[in-house]
């Protein structure tokens, strides 16, 4: 695929100039576009940003409109509404449905090409319908999904046996939100199954440490909304490795969200699932040996996230 050095970020709100100044940090585009509707809000997060880079980077970031969509490598969309505290990210369906469906009918009259990588909340949902409004080639458009929840994951496991976060391996699939469950027959500690490793190491194990790691997981956003009132630094990193991927092509490994089509016997819904990742998005999902139990929440995950996309 042709290469323009050029993302385009729509919404500049806290996560979607976290994520300009991200990309900005890791040099990965020539330009940098922030589009809102506010537009003096995406003229002073331009500004900021490019005051910093003589001496962080050297992208040329700059507040434009829907027509600057042309000639994108990867179009991010986080404009929306964000959760407020004690609220659910599919809360926000019937919202951001509006919104997101204005911004794909602005997007196609420009668009030429590029990845469509969406941010906004309730991502899976969001990412199903992007999918349908923008009708492009399967896995061009993907959304964020379990990945940062993975993060959280990983980062929860490496804590509870005392070891480096590099030592673990783990994935979260199904919804960015309740319905997510973590693949605990394919856990990793230094290449050693976990069950095998705090067997070996006398590390209490069982089912019910395993529930406490995921509701501490699942309760992240949560807590980190109800002291500062919203997330944007997490996410913004994981969107600069997606979009490195992207870039680069470098065929990564990674939960994200997009449209199935048959994979563990699901069809027709976003959701996350061990996917890679490069030059034309999601490329493949991989098909991992699960337990029949991490299958059947997967089943029953899709069937109550069909019910939202109805909405």
């Amino acid at each position: 695929m042709e290469r323009h050095g050029k993302i385009a970020i729509i919404g500049a709100g806290y996560v979607g100039a976290s994520i300009c100044y991200a990309l900005m940090l890791k040099t990965l585009a020539q330009e940098i576009v922030l589009i809102d509707i506010n537009e003096q809000k995406s003229q002073g997060e331009a500004l900021d940003i490019v005051h910093g880079i003589p001496y962080m980077g050297n992208s040329r970031v700059y507040a434009g409109t829907y027509k600057d969509c042309q000639d994108c490598d990867v179009i991010i969309i986080t404009a929306g509404r964000n959760r407020r505290p004690g609220q659910l990210r599919t809360d926000l369906v019937e919202e951001n449905t509006v919104i997101l469906h204005q911004i794909s009918m602005e997007i196609k009259k420009y668009y030429n090409g590029g990845v469509i990588l969406v941010v906004s909340n309730p991502v899976d949902i969001m990412t199903y319908k992007m999918t349908q409004w923008m009708e492009l080639p399967e896995g061009m458009v993907f959304g964020t999904g379990c990945i940062l929840d993975m993060s959280r994951l990983v980062r929860q496991i490496a804590e509870y046996v005392k070891l480096s976060i590099d030592n673990i391996q783990a994935t979260i699939v199904g919804e960015h939100g309740a319905r997510q469950c973590p693949i605990w027959s394919r856990v990793t500690v230094a290449n050693i199954p976990i069950d095998e490793y705090c067997k070996t190491f006398g590390i209490e194990w069982n089912d019910l440490i395993k529930e406490e790691i995921l509701a501490k997981v699942q309760a992240m956003g949560a807590e980190i909304i109800k002291r500062k009132e919203r997330t944007h630094y997490g996410i913004a990193t994981c969107v600069a490795y997606l979009v490195d991927a992207i870039v680069n092509d470098r065929k990564i490994v990674a939960s994200v969200s997009s449209v199935l089509n048959g994979e563990y016997g699901i069809f027709d819904v976003a959701l996350s699932v061990p996917s890679v990742i490069g030059a034309k998005g999601v490329e493949k999902h991989l098909m991992e040996k699960w337990n029949q139990n991490e299958i059947d929440f997967m089943i029953n995950c899709s069937q109550q996230m069909k019910e939202f996309i109805s909405i």
